[in-house]
């Protein structure tokens, strides 16, 4: 399993973990949640036996005030209504609510739209019970959940959402510190193997001018495919001192660029393998040749590892001049790649070879995107007959590169 398998397994445990945690929660509370509602139905149902039992002992003075304790002990917000709908009787609601304006209003002892909302919110809660008043018709009692019932319904998903935002703000924070880390890495080790491989470079330039002048070489065709492998090297070493740093781009001329490139990788490739550049050879795009090159070798490997046989890669340059954009189309007849896999490919570490780091797309990708402000992507691939990769990149003059990679 390659390192992006198994991180994607990881995130994965850790979603199904957060899920569990997030259902047990939820769960755990609605048992609390119903618990409260089975005891406020109880408290509301000694409220009415009580209410009854004191209008059946309305003249008796003797337990009424012990009945009127016990019933108004009860902290459950309660209305009572008589059958047209007037207001007999209150309990646990607003004190600012229910003595409204009493000195600049002596016969207003209440706040009457506020009474009808509260009514409103009773009946859809919890039906009403009725009982019998003093003068021998139908009164109605309604209550409603509690405040303290209320929020501890709604308290799991407050919960949830407060865990979920911290588990993102730590996620983002680690990955950040993460990536910065790796970046770090990745600049040192970078510049350390440019500065190591400068002088077996050197050394070889001086063998190869020895040889030369030695064996009057000069003219030797072999000779110059050693002295070309040198200049390659220098390019990749030209590659790796300028990780890390901001990169100066300039105007080409992009099919003199790729043609350029693709001549001396073709004799480095097998024959079997056909390589052709169509397009518009005109267009010209602001470019970091030494990295657009290895852009370009990290697509040309790939494509050429996935012909297993024989098979043809095609670049086509496409210039947008709507949007001032160079469209460079990679297109091979190889193997193909499966549509769930399109964005993992530029992922660090996944590979289907059995060698290989992973690294070459993910490389291609942080080049094209941070060093030329442009864009990468798999554009159409069929398993088993091929795959094309588009690069988009600024055509504009005025373009800045904004950031390092």
């Amino acid at each position: 399993m390659n390192p992006y398998e198994k991180k994607r397994r990881w995130k994965f445990f850790l979603l199904v973990f957060a899920i569990v945690i997030g259902t047990a929660s939820v769960v755990y509370s609605d048992f609390f949640v119903k618990k409260m509602e089975r005891e406020e139905q109880l408290q509301f149902q000694l409220y009415v036996k009580v209410t009854e039992q004191s209008l059946a002992m309305y003249d008796d003075d003797r337990y009424t005030s012990l009945i009127d304790l016990i019933r108004t002990n009860t902290k459950l917000p309660v209305i009572m209504i008589d059958s047209e709908g007037a207001l007999i009787a209150y309990q646990g609601l607003d004190s600012t609510k229910t003595n409204y304006e009493i000195e600049k209003q002596p016969n207003k002892t209440y706040d009457p739209a506020y009474f009808s909302r509260e009514l409103r919110k009773m009946k859809k809660q919890h039906p009403p019970t009725p009982i019998i008043g003093l003068d021998g018709s139908r009164w109605y009692i309604y209550y409603k959940d509690s405040a303290t019932l209320t929020q501890l319904r709604y308290f799991p998903y407050i919960q949830l959402a407060v865990i979920g935002l911290f588990l993102l703000t730590a996620y983002v924070a680690f990955s950040s510190a993460r990536k910065a880390e790796q970046d770090q890495v990745w600049v040192g080790m970078a510049k350390e193997t440019a500065h190591q491989l400068g002088t077996p470079i050197s050394s070889l330039m001086a063998w190869v001018e020895l040889i030369k002048s030695r064996f009057d070489a000069e003219d030797d065709p072999l000779i110059a495919e050693m002295e070309n492998d040198i200049k390659r090297l220098e390019v990749i070493t030209d590659r790796f001192s300028k990780i890390g740093s901001k990169p100066i781009v300039e105007d080409h001329v992009v099919y003199a660029v790729i043609y350029n490139f693709v001549a001396y990788f073709k004799l480095r490739t097998s024959d079997k393998v056909v390589f052709e550049i169509i397009g518009d050879e005109q267009v010209r795009a602001l470019l970091n040749v030494p990295l657009f090159d290895w852009v370009i070798e990290n697509l040309l490997k790939n494509a050429a590892n996935a012909i297993e046989n024989e098979g043809k890669i095609t670049i086509n340059i496409i210039e947008n001049l709507t949007k001032e954009e160079v469209f460079i189309d990679v297109t091979d007849t190889g193997k193909g790649i499966a549509r769930s896999k399109f964005d993992a490919v530029f992922q660090p570490g996944y590979t289907t070879r059995k060698r290989g780091w992973g690294l070459g797309l993910s490389l291609t990708k942080r080049i094209v995107e941070n060093y030329h402000n442009g864009q990468i992507f798999v554009k159409d691939s069929e398993l088993g007959k091929g795959t094309t990769f588009r690069i988009i990149l600024k055509s504009s003059i005025t373009y800045e590169p904004t950031s390092n990679a």
